[in-house]
């Protein structure tokens, strides 16, 4: 076990073993403080019996202390602040009066303090274990500030991993749906071959979407072999009317990005251009690095041949739909301010949108 003084671990993450090695290293200062003060006053080495038994005291004092205020600090402030000032002023009057008794039997009996004398001590000793005290309750409330933080940010991490996993499996029901009365359609008419192998490439694409961690990240070269996977089975659909394009920088392919990023793209691709228009449409996936180390990004680009956006009803105009949403809302929360997702309003033909985010290479 490390060292708390010298080990990798916080200090206070043992609470009790920080507790003892405060109350040891004060009290132990405590002592030779007092003790080299009476010898510096020429008070002989006679004035360190009396100066150990004080110390004595004020450890065991404190340690019932603690005791009570263990319970008190759990307790509503007023009840907490007003019997902890009751047990200072009580623990300061014992600790006085031993205090007195150790200095009058073993250092000087001829001398025993009363009145105002008795009254300065306890005020000192009142004082002592007042900054004890006070000392004790910093350090608690401060380790319990820090748990209810901890405990925060745990519960906003658990939020944010099940808003990212909401948004991961949001995948347009529609394209399950169709892919099964495609199967169906398959089967009925006895192309057994066709529906094997469109059932084997749902399989494999929906153990992918539930395999992998909903909060966590794959590299750009998993994400385009389950985006070709995805296109297969829809190219099983649509046929010649959906074509596939993939223009990708190989050293873009370590690049790490949320897992299923790019699929409700595609799917919109699909939706509002491959869908309507009887020849169909062209879908392209580009990807490139741009700028220089260490500030590399990654840029990806998803377009079509499609109508773009129009004031018709190919696509909507004030809003590029649920699946465009879902990708703002991961990014944001997967990269904060750093990353930009644009939709390419001024193409020619076609629609297009452009995902800007941090490069992070594969490990």
């Amino acid at each position: 076990m490390p060292i708390p003084f010298l080990g990798s671990r916080p200090f206070f993450e043992d609470k009790n073993q920080a507790f003892w090695i405060l109350q040891l290293a004060g009290w132990t200062g405590y002592f030779v403080l007092r003790a080299l003060g009476g010898l510096a006053n020429n008070m002989g080495l006679l004035f360190i019996i009396p100066t150990a038994l004080t110390t004595a005291t004020g450890y065991s004092l404190t340690l019932l202390m603690a005791s009570a205020f263990r319970r008190l600090i759990k307790l509503q402030p007023i009840v907490t602040w007003s019997v902890s000032i009751l047990i200072v002023f009580l623990a300061s009057a014992v600790f006085s009066a031993i205090e007195t008794w150790a200095h009058a039997t073993f250092y000087r009996p001829e001398e025993m303090p009363v009145g105002i004398q008795f009254l300065g001590a306890i005020l000192l000793d009142f004082a002592l274990l007042a900054a004890w005290s006070a000392f004790y309750y910093g350090i608690n409330f401060y380790l319990l500030l820090e748990e209810q933080s901890d405990r925060v940010v745990r519960l906003e991490s658990q939020a944010s991993s099940a808003q990212l996993a909401m948004l991961r499996y949001q995948l347009n029901p529609h394209f399950l749906f169709n892919t099964l009365n495609s199967i169906s359609t398959l089967v009925l008419l006895k192309e057994t071959q066709r529906a094997n192998a469109m059932l084997s490439r749902l399989s494999s694409f929906l153990r992918y979407t539930l395999a992998n961690e909903a909060e966590g990240t794959v590299s750009l070269a998993q994400e385009i072999e389950t985006l070709k996977l995805y296109l297969d089975i829809e190219k099983m659909r649509f046929e010649d009317r959906l074509r596939a394009e993939f223009d990708i920088d190989p050293s873009a392919l370590d690049g790490r990005l949320p897992s299923l990023l790019l699929q409700p793209l595609v799917e919109n691709s699909i939706k509002y251009a491959v869908t309507p228009l009887e020849e169909g449409a062209e879908i392209r996936v580009a990807a490139r690095l741009q700028g220089a180390e260490p500030e590399r990004r990654l840029v990806i680009t998803v377009s079509d041949t499609g109508p773009g956006l129009t004031d018709g009803t190919s696509r909507p105009t004030s809003s590029t739909g649920v699946g465009l949403a879902n990708i703002r809302d991961r990014l944001a929360q997967a990269y904060g301010a750093d990353q930009r997702f644009e939709v390419q309003t001024g193409r020619e033909e076609g629609f297009g949108v452009v995902i800007d985010i941090p490069f992070q290479a594969a490990k």
